[in-house]
């Protein structure tokens, strides 16, 4: 009786044999869609600004917020300490539009909308009102300061602005090729200015080229008072293969300057034509950059490690590195966003799904007399990592 009963439970066991693996790949497989959907979830991109806790609390050399209410006010320049006499700078960037009749229907279907405070946008409006923010905020902390606008003359930007001009310049201005005329356009702008330097009668006008999705939030023209030495300025991060950020670029406005900045970007714009075509929609430009510099034989590119602006000699010229941190920081990505926003950040960079917070954030800047740029900076900061619709 003893070895039917011992038969009886294994046959009733058998099944279980069979089943369990399935069991367990049906628990396991729930268990990822779990997490792929927590996932989808935490990367949804939102309609609205969502806070959190500003990152760098405790550290005295980083904005400390409560709220939205900076505890600890940012330590700003004074503009008239930061020129000499017959100097200024002017910012360039590189900005056109496409056709918009594809961004308002997919299929005969009005496509929606993004809409931001009281304003609704298609994606050229869209693109509109972050260059628009831009100036706003160059003319705000840097009122006697210039902008250009470097365009395909086939574009009709509706740009009317005091200290704002439009510069048409010929090139491939398509999307696939957008990175690469952005080079070529400063190439030609800087060749402009050096067969002009005849006409300036003694002023000098220092030239920071920049994306348009930047914020410009001090004035920067300690730059070129505290560091004399340089012709070309770039940014750097602590990012082994990508550690200059080519969306702030500065030439001090001499034809010294001018002349060895723009023999500069030629290089950067012959490795990039010749090495990194491949990345020519995104990054080429950056990856370029880094070769050219690194490739130098003196250069230590230990010294990307560490946030601190230094000088070096690259090809002839003198290049100034200043840290992103400071000059170039980034809300969702790029050096010190884990460790809070230094107390002298000068440039806010909305890359990439930032472009809300952009608009946001001059929208509350502007909304009210009580409103700084302190306090602003914490709004920027309190966001997080968060993924917006733009």
């Amino acid at each position: 009786m003893r070895v039917f009963s011992g038969w009886r439970r294994f046959l009733l066991c058998l099944p279980l044999i069979f089943f369990l693996p399935h069991i367990f790949s049906v628990l396991e497989l729930q268990q990822t869609s779990t997490v792929e959907d927590l996932h989808k979830k935490q990367t949804k991109k939102f309609d609205h600004l969502v806070l959190g806790p500003a990152a760098g609390e405790g550290l005295h050399d980083r904005l400390q917020c409560q709220g939205i209410k900076a505890l600890n006010k940012t330590q700003f320049s004074a503009s008239a300490n930061n020129f000499n006499f017959g100097e200024n700078i002017a910012f360039i960037t590189v900005f056109t539009t496409y056709n918009s009749s594809i961004d308002r229907t997919i299929n005969g279907k009005l496509r929606e909308l993004v809409t931001v405070g009281n304003t609704s946008y298609n994606k050229v409006e869209r693109s509109m009102a972050i260059l628009n923010v831009f100036i706003n905020f160059i003319q705000a902390t840097m009122p006697q300061s210039n902008i250009i606008i470097l365009t395909d003359p086939a574009s009709k930007l509706p740009v009317h602005k005091n200290r704002v001009t439009l510069y048409p310049i010929q090139g491939e201005y398509s999307r696939d090729k957008l990175m690469l005329q952005r080079i070529r356009s400063y190439i030609a702008f800087l060749e402009t200015r050096l067969q002009e330097h005849s006409q300036w009668q003694g002023h000098i006008n220092h030239y920071i080229f920049t994306d348009s999705d930047v914020a410009v939030v001090d004035d920067l023209g300690q730059i070129f008072n505290n560091y004399p030495n340089f012709h070309l300025a770039l940014t750097f991060r602590n990012n082994k293969e990508q550690p200059l950020n080519s969306g702030f670029i500065a030439v001090r406005g001499t034809p010294d300057g001018i002349r060895r900045g723009k023999v500069f970007l030629q290089e950067v714009l012959k490795v990039y034509s010749s090495k990194y075509m491949k990345a020519s929609r995104m990054l080429g430009d950056q990856l370029a950059l880094a070769w050219v510099v690194k490739s130098h034989p003196s250069f230590d590119a230990k010294r990307f490690t560490k946030p601190q602006a230094f000088l070096e000699k690259i090809g002839g010229a003198s290049v100034l590195f200043l840290p992103c941190a400071i000059y170039n920081w980034t809300p969702p990505e790029g050096a010190g966003q884990f460790h809070g926003m230094p107390l002298d950040v000068k440039v806010v960079h909305f890359k990439g799904s930032r472009k809300r917070l952009m608009l946001e954030s001059w929208n509350f800047l502007n909304s009210s007399s009580s409103s700084d740029i302190s306090d602003m900076l914490c709004l920027i900061l309190s966001s997080g990592r968060t993924k917006y619709d733009f």
